[in-house]
């Protein structure tokens, strides 16, 4: 499909636009002895497309272990270190490098893939009043080098931002060799203390985040709501919290071909 990547002439339209804003409220932490529920061997990895609170649980994990922000498109096979941590090539500092973890040190890692409706991420992140907010795009792997505008989008009637290919590659059962953790924005305010129950750290009610939205007149929403529909979809059959664990090897070899999905996770919430 040929691509026109013209910003929208409804410019002034999409200066009223919604830009969602979440962030962690400092709460009264006099009785919490942080020395004690923070492990320095934890790391914990919060991947998103953006604007969908990963900042917020940056903030709030940053409490029990070490946090890594991560805006990678491609998760792995095997988990790599991110940016110049273990590497001497330059990498972003929010993408994975190609330094494998040691398989000895997976356990002290945790990855959690944070999303949140499509619609409501384009108007947070993708686009500014002055058009397409390409840095962030670029973060992303957009392609066109983030040169995107939603009036592209709305034109060709496609996910030309690739959400749902980014949401696929880490909802999607693989050959990994780690385990992700993939959680609901919509719901995490309210199953705060059953997303710390699945994660195993303690539940502190004063460290719990706060949060706040900002809103303001979204646009072109019927046309969105088509565009995204299938990847809608896929969000409202997903549980609060879904674990997608590695495929065994011997399962991948019957499945290479097959086009249904493999869908796994006991500890689903």
């Amino acid at each position: 499909m040929k691509m026109n990547f013209t910003w929208s002439q409804n410019l002034e339209e999409l200066k009223t636009t919604a830009k969602h804003i979440t962030i962690t409220k400092p709460n009264n932490t006099n009785t919490v002895n942080l020395s004690e529920i923070f492990n320095p061997r934890m790391n914990y990895y919060i991947c998103s497309y953006g604007g969908s609170g990963s900042t917020m649980l940056m903030n709030y994990l940053r409490h029990f272990g070490n946090v890594f922000h991560i805006h990678d498109r491609y998760p792995p096979q095997k988990l790599c270190y991110v940016g110049d941590h273990n590497t001497d090539s330059p990498v972003y500092s929010e993408w994975f490098n190609k330094t494998e973890i040691p398989e000895d040190k997976l356990d002290c890692y945790r990855v959690i893939y944070i999303y949140r409706n499509p619609i409501d991420v384009i108007f947070s992140r993708c686009i500014k009043p002055s058009g397409p907010h390409v840095e962030h795009l670029k973060h992303i792997m957009c392609d066109n080098g983030g040169l995107i505008g939603l009036g592209d989008v709305i034109q060709n009637k496609t996910d030309l931002y690739g959400l749902e290919e980014f949401y696929d590659n880490y909802t999607m059962p693989k050959n990994r060799n780690y385990t992700i953790c993939c959680v609901k924005y919509e719901s995490f305010f309210q199953n705060i203390s059953e997303f710390n129950r699945s994660l195993g750290i303690s539940d502190i009610l004063n460290l719990y985040p706060i949060q706040t939205e900002r809103k303001k007149k979204l646009t072109f929403i019927k046309e969105l709501t088509f565009i995204y529909s299938r990847l809608l979809c896929k969000m409202s059959l997903m549980p609060f919290i879904k674990y997608v664990r590695p495929i065994p090897i011997s399962i991948t070899h019957f499945v290479k071909e097959d086009k249904h999905e493999i869908l796994n996770g006991d500890d689903d919430v």
